[in-house]
């Protein structure tokens, strides 16, 4: 008994079927897998954000290309998402803990060195005090005659010079090397220049040392101010890693 086949062949010009889209299922899967485990500690937030970043949008493309028949691979593509989405909290909450710790870090520096009082608008014979122990107080202005055989820089012709003594101390219990002093002035608002001769001046300056506990130094600057001046604001940075102190000096 002979068995005839049949077979039923396709209607000529349909389409081919086409092959499943799954590339960016997958793509939100790995890249959610990283970015993920790039987040846990915290620090790699800079990679955890723009990985969870791209497998969100992957996996809500992915998702999308399953619901028009385009993809087979749901499930990938929504863990993917939900990878993502985790990984962007991560991140989130890692720069929040990074900044919360550059913050605690900053402010402890300040409170090792920083100024332990105010250091705005002191008068003479007021001391700028830091928390490392580091003083310093300015004296009251006193004229000053210059010597013209001795001057070298500093003083206009007309003007007036004042001098001020200047010291630092070491009120702490550890020595303190190298306070790297700077200063600015102003007379009346208008820059005050710094009058070198042979005793005043930055080349005499003797902070550039080890003060030992309760060991101070001292310095007299000279101070260039026209003759009508009748305040000599003087601004003093002990240390690089200090705030400065501002006095406001009456002539």
């Amino acid at each position: 008994m002979s068995h005839q086949m049949n077979y039923q062949q396709a209607p000529m010009g349909a389409p081919a079927p086409q092959a499943a889209r799954n590339g960016l299922g997958v793509a939100a899967l790995v890249l959610g897998i990283i970015g993920f485990l790039s987040g846990l500690p915290m620090f790699l937030f800079w990679l955890a954000g723009p990985l969870g970043l791209l497998a969100l949008i992957f996996g809500i493309v992915g998702a999308g290309r399953v619901k028009r028949g385009q993809a087979t691979n749901k499930g990938v593509a929504i863990t993917g998402t939900v990878l993502g989405a985790l990984a962007i909290v991560l991140a989130i909450i890692g720069v929040i803990v990074s900044v919360l710790i550059v913050k605690s870090a900053t402010d402890e520096i300040k409170q090792q060195t920083g100024s332990s009082n105010s250091v705005k608008d002191l008068k003479a014979g007021d001391a700028a005090k830091y928390n490392n122990g580091l003083q310093v107080t300015v004296s009251k202005p006193s004229p000053y005659t210059i010597n013209p055989s001795t001057l070298i820089d500093g003083h206009t012709n007309g003007n007036k010079a004042w001098k001020v003594t200047v010291t630092i101390k070491n009120t702490g219990s550890k020595d303190y090397t190298n306070p790297l002093m700077t200063t600015d002035a102003e007379a009346d608002g208008k820059k005050s220049e710094e009058v070198g001769d042979d005793k005043h001046g930055i080349l005499h300056h003797d902070f550039e040392k080890t003060l030992s506990p309760n060991e101070s130094s001292s310095v007299e600057m000279v101070f260039d101010a026209p003759p009508t001046a009748k305040e000599l604001e003087l601004k003093i940075t002990p240390d690089l890693m200090l705030d400065p102190a501002n006095w406001k000096l009456a002539l």
